[in-house]
């Protein structure tokens, strides 16, 4: 399957039941199918869609939350969270990069992540930071993708069985212009 025929969108407050569901459907399906996304199994359609309703609604005002779409239903999203302290206005996290099984392998986790680098570029952003189960499939497009590997932290998460801990690796990566200042000069 390829992913020539499928859109990335921004979506926005107020998001539709049919894209809540959609969105509930792909994180309930990741988190039942063993990735790492912050959850652990049994995770329900309506447990997700309760978490999507409730990240959104309560978002920054900047976070950037995308969706890949094909014909027939959203298959892909990721988020951009802003830093929310005061010294940190060029920073965000990105959060959430899922992709349906059958569209894994087709390129759509990278257009995910090169639309949310633009997203963020676009927004004035110019440091974005991430983290990863060590040794997954988001860790080595990361690293094909040239982020910077800032090092591991072991037993950082359980995976979704919620026994099975796993190490994280944290990257980060410079967008657009650079922030950093020379202190007097």
């Amino acid at each position: 399957m390829t992913d020539s025929s499928i859109s990335i969108e921004r979506i926005c407050a107020p998001v539709g039941a049919g894209d809540f569901r959609a969105l509930a459907q792909l994180l309930s399906e990741t988190v039942e199918a063993g990735e790492a996304v912050s959850f652990v199994s049994p995770f329900s359609v309506d447990d997700a869609e309760a978490w999507w309703r409730k990240t959104i609604e309560t978002a920054h005002p900047k976070a950037i939350f995308l969706v890949a779409r094909d014909v027939q239903r959203i298959v892909g999203t990721v988020q951009l969270h802003p830093a929310w302290a005061p010294n940190q206005p060029h920073r965000a996290s990105v959060v959430k990069r899922m992709v349906d099984a059958r569209f894994r392998g087709t390129g759509l986790g990278r257009r995910l992540m090169e639309a949310i680098e633009a997203a963020a570029r676009a927004a004035g952003l110019t440091l974005l930071t991430l983290d990863a189960k060590r040794g997954g499939a988001a860790e080595r497009l990361y690293r094909r993708m040239r982020w910077t590997y800032v090092g591991t932290i072991p037993r950082f998460a359980v995976d979704p069985d919620g026994r099975t801990p796993h190490d994280a690796v944290i990257f980060y990566k410079e967008i657009g212009e650079s922030t950093r200042r020379h202190v007097g000069t």
